[in-house]
């Protein structure tokens, strides 16, 4: 009888740790980090342009984002998690002899052609939006997820904060410096006062690579052509 006990009680405290561990486990996954702050460089790209507008982006335009989330795993399944929060999107478009007026009254946005007349040596359009990001996330090893793969795929939506143009060092049309003042152009009128994108991600530990592709049109519809901006870069995630 005293055995039978013996053996009863070893198997009710075995399953009793077990059932703690499990719990402890689980508590961790709720606990985790889950990339709360996810920062973002990004190399960007007008997806559409006309070639008249294209050929005259430079490839090293880039942009920026930050974002603060939270993440919410499901008790059902603690691979899975849902996110959400908000941050800033920033995107520079680099031009070469090329000008826009975002002051115009006309009902078109200029796309002025400057390769045979006087031209900044640097010249941009930035954008800034204050955007909220949804993803859905899937992390391979929820207790560690800082050796984890991980997968995302969302959405955001952003409303426009800043659009200016900027240019730097006038040069004639034979490149020859001009003089060194800068002119910056601020003006919400032709660009498109929000932003839809679709998101994805995939990534080991704290870093991940990520794309965003933007659903509607950069610009307002009737004041240039259907271009969306798609950005492909690098996530540093974690906290």
């Amino acid at each position: 009888m005293k055995k039978i006990v013996l053996v009863v009680f070893a198997f009710a405290s075995l399953t009793a740790a077990t059932a703690q561990k499990k719990k402890k486990n689980f508590d961790e996954v709720l606990n985790r980090a889950g990339d709360h702050i996810m920062l973002q460089i990004s190399s960007d790209h007008w997806m559409g342009a006309p070639d008249s507008i294209d050929r005259h982006i430079k490839s090293l335009s880039r942009g920026g984002n930050i974002y603060v989330m939270m993440d919410k795993p499901f008790k059902g399944s603690p691979q899975l998690s849902a996110a959400f929060g908000i941050g800033v999107s920033t995107s520079s478009i680099y031009f070469k002899n090329m000008s826009m007026d975002l002051h115009s009254l006309t009902t078109m946005l200029p796309f002025n052609n400057l390769d045979t007349s006087t031209h900044f040596k640097k010249y941009k359009l930035s954008t800034a939006f204050l955007e909220i990001p949804v993803e859905l996330r899937y992390t391979f090893d929820p207790a560690k997820e800082n050796k984890s793969i991980k997968l995302a795929l969302g959405v955001k939506a952003g409303v426009l904060l800043n659009a200016h143009t900027k240019g730097k060092s006038p040069e004639d049309k034979n490149g020859n410096s001009i003089n060194s003042y800068t002119e910056k152009e601020n003006s919400k009128r032709f660009v498109n006062s929000s932003r839809i994108s679709a998101t994805a991600r995939i990534g080991y530990g704290h870093f991940s690579l990520f794309g965003s592709y933007q659903i509607n049109s950069i610009f307002k519809t009737g004041t240039a052509a259907d271009m969306k901006l798609l950005q492909v870069g690098l996530t540093l995630s974690g906290l």
